[in-house]
């Protein structure tokens, strides 16, 4: 008969001294990993935030013209390949290196040569390495695909690229260090100064669960910087050639965001579990709350207007969707809808051709999103999965809203000032202008920049659309200041 044998638990990974310690600052040594749940369940929250990309490709692609439809599909896929070498050759280490000072990360993780089954014990303590790393990528690059929104149908491919590459380099990596590594100055903002900063940082300052400061404020300000460099278009449309593509795009979005909020807990756990449900929460009342707002003033049930608040929601309950508690998730996405509604209109007012809504939507929506989840942060929801915080505004934490607040402009005005010196910059470079010529700006990108079209026309859709191409052609020989609209706006959002 077998004898029962009591087998001492191994509680701390540094008693196991089965691999050699490949940490980057001597951080626990992990056993080889034969397989956990939260690992599967980061690979698979990867694979979802990667679905993001070309949902994002299919929502702006319906939003454009029918002969850019797929240069912008394209557009946002190379952005996600460009971000993908760049994040292996010295992204992931310039964003989440655990040496470095308080603001930029160091090259001690370039081509992640010392990455494997070891965790970060203070950022991802439950996964391997390289697993968050291949999280993180994806987040990197739907962030480079999210700037295009301000500045569609207008923007030369190369030069793009070459943008691509230098921003994640000198933005998002930047404010992702910030946000989220063990000595960012955002992520340690009550301790800042501390003569033990370097040696044992407090990990007390802004809270950003899953991205509304690197991700959306980023793609925002940025998106608005590259429409200061290029100006507007030479034809704002009223009309979006595809809204199938936009609904259908919209529901990629929504499905990803389970993982993009969701995964940010990094296991599988009730933490996980709980940001997922406050995601779709903020998600189902932005787009109602939207579709309210704009069905008061032309008495239509807009499909675009539902598209909006949802993203609208998604954006501002990503910083806090690890802090909130659900009922809060309902009032944040009434919330944003209303406030990215009123960019919306304002921008139009202005004469800003914020053309897909990057900044009026992700900008401002992500700014919103930080400034609630400072006010309706809960230590409970954070002690899900034993994370202890100050909480909120609602649990007498005030100085919370100033650190978000810190946060945000910080991000909004590096995010703004970095795009547009590497923008003015390349865009001196001979060769590397950043506007399509005017003929090709009305022949399209798919055209002009590819030389594929993304529809196969019936002689009778051609022979149709060979009279609106003439009218483009005419209305590229206006000024480019002057923009020519078709409608009443570049947007469904009507006064």
């Amino acid at each position: 008969m077998d004898t029962l044998v009591d087998i001492p638990q191994i509680t701390e990974y540094f008693d196991v001294d089965l691999l050699p310690d490949t940490t980057t600052v001597g951080g626990p040594v992990m056993p080889v990993d034969t397989g956990s749940p939260s690992t599967g369940f980061l690979l698979w929250a990867s694979s979802l935030v990667f679905l993001m990309t070309p949902g994002l490709a299919l929502f702006y692609s319906g939003l454009s013209r029918y002969n850019s439809a797929l240069s912008l599909m394209m557009l946002c896929m190379m952005a996600m390949a460009v971000v993908c070498v760049q994040w292996f050759l010295f992204g992931f280490s310039l964003s989440f290196s655990e040496s470095a000072g308080p603001f930029i990360g160091d090259l001690n993780m370039a081509a992640i040569n010392t990455l494997g089954s070891h965790a970060f014990p203070n950022t991802a303590p439950q996964v391997p390495s390289i697993a968050f790393m291949l999280y993180q990528m994806q987040f990197a690059g739907i962030t480079a695909a999210l700037v295009f929104g301000s500045v569609p149908e207008r923007t030369r491919f190369v030069p793009a690229m070459v943008f691509v590459f230098i921003w994640t380099t000198f933005v998002y990596d930047v404010v992702a260090y910030w946000t989220w590594a063990d000595h960012g100055f955002l992520r340690n903002l009550n301790c800042l100064g501390s003569p033990t900063y370097q040696s044992a940082p407090c990990f007390a300052g802004a809270y950003d669960f899953a991205g509304g400061g690197p991700v959306h404020i980023c793609a925002g300000f940025s998106g608005l910087a590259y429409l200061v460099v290029l100006g507007k278009r030479k034809l704002i449309h009223a009309e979006h050639h595809n809204m199938v593509n936009v609904m259908f795009g919209t529901g990629i979005l929504w499905f990803g965001w389970f993982a993009f909020n969701g995964g940010s807990a990094g296991a599988a756990n009730t933490r996980a579990a709980m940001a997922s449900t406050v995601t779709t929460l903020a998600a189902a009342s932005g787009g109602i709350s939207w579709v309210a707002v704009d069905y008061y003033s032309t008495r239509k049930m807009s499909a675009f207007s539902f598209c909006s608040g949802i993203v609208a929601g998604l954006v501002a309950i990503t910083p806090g969707s690890g802090y909130v508690a659900p009922w809060a998730a309902i009032v944040i996405g009434i919330t944003v809808a209303i406030v990215c509604n009123a960019c919306c209109r304002l921008k139009k007012r202005l004469g800003i051709d914020d053309s897909f809504d990057a900044g009026s939507l992700h900008g401002a929506g992500g700014f919103v999103g930080n400034i609630v989840t400072g006010i309706f942060a809960q230590k409970w929801v954070a002690k899900l999965d034993g994370t202890d915080i100050d909480g909120g505004l609602i649990e007498g934490n005030w100085i919370q809203i100033f650190f978000q607040l810190v946060g945000s402009a910080a991000i909004a005005v590096w995010a703004f000032l970095v795009s547009y010196v590497i923008l003015f910059i390349i865009n001196k470079i001979p060769g590397l202008h950043l506007r399509q010529s005017e003929a090709d700006e009305a022949l399209g990108g798919d055209q002009a920049e590819m030389g594929e079209a993304g529809y196969m026309l019936s002689s009778d859709s051609a022979s149709k659309l060979a009279s609106e191409q003439a009218k483009l052609q005419m209305a590229a020989r206006m000024p480019l200041g002057k923009g020519k609209t078709t409608g009443d706006s570049d947007t469904i959002h009507s006064d």
